[in-house]
């Protein structure tokens, strides 16, 4: 460790002394440019609203910009000065030079042009009257530009005017004023006119009016009645074009299921096949007609409009039948009438493809291996758009932490996938009409896992349910039926089965298990859109097993219910995530989690079953301590333990991360994770085995923030958009199952102590955030 840190100390040394000796490197004359201030209205008195926000976005419209710099240090032109001339054309230097940046010059400043630009943006906002002029002042080798904007009264919206009512067009902007983004008081602003623009648009496209633009209408200002106010007028420009000013209705729809341009002049003389609105050229068939009910929703003699369009091409997009949709609108007659047909073409994805993967992988179990994965797909299975995954897949991995340390597994699994894109419901035929396809998923697969001499264990799995995504933020996802069977065999004279016989814990892991449910899960996230300073994240599941089947299967001679000889598993589990993600700056992201969890068995059962517990500790989860083995409670597992998984009933998490780039794709993180796990009630072990209780286990709602355990640490990743690589280390500041006033541990903290970073320090690797 100390080999490899001094070498990194040396190198930030020298970036460092780069960075602030900037300006050794410039030739006379030149003067290296520090960046922009903007003064507002300096020499009055009055303030004007938001001063400091608008101060903050004049200095960021000023150009150029100055070099890139954390807490005053210019890192990225330390890394050009560092790097220096290269003598050749390849190597290092040229590659360590690319990183960096060259200076910025104050020569490079346009003040007349950023004048214009400010005094242009200050217009926008309302300060009509506005000013801005610029001057530099240079400090030996370094200069910066100062703009002063005077910026006067800022105006504000007296009356807005809307066309007299002449005609259908003119009707409909009326017909639909009171929903203007235009208010009277509020302060002249320019977008709040293009998006007003953009709002009569879109109420006339939905009424018709096909070939309409915003640049149509005009917003005429008027400022010259006084006291800061203005009134505006809108109107449709007497330019617009004759196209433009009247609705059109849909004539013909034309449906080429089987498109190419190689097939273009053939599938065009063919006879269409006539189903309901749809004249449909294909003569291979290869879709039933009936698919275009639930992908196209225009119909023959119905006005054009803007959402049945939309809506249609996210359909036929979304249903993932095609590699290529188009819609084409065209003018009947050339013009002369008001009538469009709408011809579609879309050119079908292959029906059969086949995919091979290598994948690495990185558990929270601290298990780490490669996995081959083949997958057969096949599309339009029915002529219906269905499609069916078969896949095979093989994988090694070996455990690196924890009590199992160096034990390999093996693992076979095989699945197969039916989607429908449709809901399949008996009895009922639901009809979404929303932009995005509702799928029916039918699937079953068998997972055999080895574990060498110890134990081979069997899992098979059915579901059947429903995919449905509500809008842009909004997805379900509902199985009513979830079938889960695992069981277990050992080495009949293995050390390991003995261990199992005497283990309650590891019998209750790792016995048989047959659960049948259902469960629901809902997620919302914004996180697509960039432009929102804030994005947020929520993940909420629901699961229940052996509720409805438990009212139907009478109980055996033990008092238990159950199917095929298995015991019935009981429960109830509910599971909330909530992420929050703040972007102070555009490379330097604030992100928070919540995470809750509870579970709730009965009948059968007397806990959940291990494979729906909750656990604490891991890569994606409380990095200090090592996966699995946090908790329950204040419980900790013996370090000589065979089996060191720790599940629970009820989980309590918090992770806070401020994430930020270093160069190019590497990116670094500063964390905090707080959380643990808990059983429903205290584990008091086997009849006359107190050696097997687990003392501290249950939850108590009074002791549970005394019981939470704290870890920090810094982490690495290399982000290239397809995959994040990530390295964590994390350290305990706060370890639950010690005695209480002693769990805080910031005292025993000793990085240049072998010992303790042997016994605290925890790598973690990863593929992806860990939220």
């Amino acid at each position: 460790m100390r080999k490899l840190t001094r070498p990194l100390l040396f190198l930030l040394a020298c970036l460092v002394w780069a960075a602030c000796s900037s300006t050794k490197s410039l030739k006379p004359g030149q003067i290296l440019y520090t960046g922009a201030e903007v003064k507002i209205n300096p020499d009055s008195s009055g303030k004007i609203d938001n001063e400091k926000q608008v101060k903050t976005d004049l200095e960021a419209k000023t150009r150029p910009r100055p070099n890139k710099s954390i807490l005053g240090i210019k890192y990225k032109l330390g890394i050009y000065n560092l790097a220096g001339e290269p003598k050749k054309p390849k190597g290092f230097r040229n590659w360590l030079r690319r990183q960096g940046e060259p200076p910025v010059l104050l020569n490079d400043v346009k003040l007349k042009y950023n004048n214009d630009v400010l005094s242009s943006y200050l217009i926008s906002e309302g300060y009509l009257q506005a000013t801005v002029t610029g001057d530099t002042v240079i400090k030996e080798k370094k200069g910066k530009a100062i703009y002063t904007a005077v910026t006067g009264q800022r105006y504000k919206i007296n009356k807005i005017n809307f066309p007299p009512d002449t005609g259908v067009l003119t009707k409909i902007i009326n017909a639909n004023k009171d929903k203007t983004l235009l208010k009277v008081g509020d302060y002249y602003d320019i977008d709040t006119y293009k998006n007003e623009r953009i709002r009569i648009d879109n109420d006339l496209k939905e009424n018709g009016y096909f070939y309409f633009s915003p640049d149509y209408l005009i917003m005429q200002v008027d400022s010259t009645i006084g006291k800061n106010l203005v009134n505006v007028s809108v109107k449709v420009k007497d330019i617009a074009p004759d196209a433009g000013l009247k609705p059109y209705t849909i004539k013909n729809i034309n449906i080429y299921p089987n498109y190419s341009l190689r097939r273009d002049s053939t599938l065009r003389k063919l006879k269409p096949l006539q189903y309901n609105d749809f004249n449909i050229y294909d003569d291979r068939n290869t879709f039933k007609p009936r698919l275009f009910d639930r992908l196209v929703f225009f119909q023959k003699g119905e006005p054009y409009n803007r959402k049945d369009h939309n809506q249609s091409l996210n359909r036929m997009v979304n249903v993932g039948a095609f590699q290529d949709v188009r819609a084409e609108f065209l003018p009947v007659d050339s013009f002369k009438n008001n009538q469009l047909d709408l011809n579609i073409y879309l050119t079908p994805l292959k029906k059969n493809s086949l995919t091979f993967s290598v994948t690495g992988t990185s558990k929270s179990n601290n298990f780490v291996g490669s996995e081959v994965k083949v997958t057969q797909t096949t599309r339009n299975l029915f002529r219906n758009a269905e499609q069916l995954d078969l896949s095979v897949s093989g994988g090694f991995e070996t455990q690196t932490k924890g009590t199992s340390l160096g034990k390999n597994s093996l693992s076979l699994t095989a699945e197969g996938k039916l989607t429908f894109p449709r809901f399949i419901v008996p009895f009922y035929k639901p009809n979404s009409t929303n932009a995005f396809i509702p799928k029916t998923i039918a699937s079953l697969s068998y997972q055999m896992l080895n574990r060498g001499s110890e134990y081979t264990l069997h899992a098979f799995k059915g579901q059947y349910g429903y995919n449905f995504k509500e809008n842009l933020y909004k997805e379900h996802n509902f199985n009513p039926i979830s079938i889960s069977y695992v069981s277990t065999s050992f080495p009949s004279d293995s050390v390991e089965r003995k261990i199992y016989e005497q283990n309650p814990l590891l019998r209750t892991t790792l016995e048989s298990q047959f659960i049948i449910g259902s469960n629901y899960n809902f997620t919302y996230t914004n996180q697509m859109e960039d432009s929102r300073r804030n994005n947020t994240y929520f993940f909420g599941g629901l699961e229940t097993g052996g509720n409805v089947w438990g009212l139907f299967t009478p109980k055996d001679e033990n008092g238990q219910r159950s199917i095929f000889n298995r015991p019935l598993t009981q429960f109830i589990r509910v599971e909330a995530d909530l992420r929050d993600y703040y972007k102070i700056t555009r490379n330097l992201i604030w992100a928070n989690r919540l995470n809750l969890g509870y579970g709730y068995a009965y009948g059968n059962s007397t806990s959940l079953p291990f494979v729906k517990q909750f656990f604490a500790g891991g890569s994606n989860d409380i990095r200090a301590f090592p996966a699995r083995t946090l908790g329950p409670g204040t419980y900790k597992v013996p370090d000589d333990a065979i089996f060191a998984d720790q599940g629970g009933d009820i989980k309590l998490m918090l992770n806070s991360e401020l994430r930020f780039k270093i160069v190019s794709v590497l990116y670094g993180a500063l964390f905090v994770d707080a959380g643990n796990i808990w059983l429903r009630k205290e584990d008091l072990g086997e009849p006359g085995k107190p050696e097997t209780a687990r003392l501290g286990s249950g939850f108590k709602l009074k002791n549970a923030f005394n019981e939470l355990a704290v870890g920090t640490g810094a982490g690495l990743r290399v982000d290239v958009s397809i995959f994040v690589v990530r390295l964590d280390v994390a350290f305990p500041v706060r370890k639950p199952y010690l005695p209480e006033g002693q769990r805080w541990v910031f005292d025993d903290i000793a990085f240049g102590n072998k010992d303790w970073r042997k016994q605290n320090l925890i790598f973690n690797i990863g593929i992806g955030y860990p939220f």
